[in-house]
């Protein structure tokens, strides 16, 4: 599970240091692609293939399904760590995200995500009064 907010940096080479906590659970390789709102989601392999086992039941007759496997499928990169933690971010994923050097990387339950942090700010601060009134629609009763 990945929860947490980090700030680490890319280097030249458009290289980013995964944060400590995550890096065993990524050991062993990573799929970093396109996610939601300009950001970019890291998925552990066995979890993307899991991702991957379900986009298949998705009919390829409905062009939602066909335009999201492509935007998904077309940028993804998998990754494994070097013995520093780094992993590469390909150009294409830096310009998705309008990542520089500075970047935020979040922990999202069974994914990470990686934001430029003016838009991380913006979005945060957009979304929190709708994180309070969502708890009822997401756990309902609590």
């Amino acid at each position: 599970m990945f929860f947490g907010t980090y700030t680490p940096k890319l280097d030249d080479k458009g290289r980013l240091f995964l944060p400590a906590k995550f890096r065993d659970e990524l050991a062993e390789g990573l799929v970093v692609t396109r996610g939601q709102e300009r950001c970019l989601t890291v998925w552990s392999l066995s979890d993307f293939a899991g991702l991957t086992d379900r986009l298949r039941e998705a009919p390829v007759t409905n062009k939602g399904t066909r335009d999201y496997v492509r935007m998904l499928f077309a940028a993804a990169a998998q990754e494994v760590p070097d013995k520093q933690g780094r992993i590469s971010i390909p150009s294409v994923l830096r310009e998705y995200a309008s990542l520089r050097k500075d970047v935020m990387v979040i922990g999202a339950m069974n994914r990470i995500e990686i934001w430029d942090p003016a838009s991380w700010q913006d979005y945060s601060e957009e979304q929190e009064q709708k994180f309070s009134e969502l708890s009822d629609e997401v756990f309902p009763g609590i």
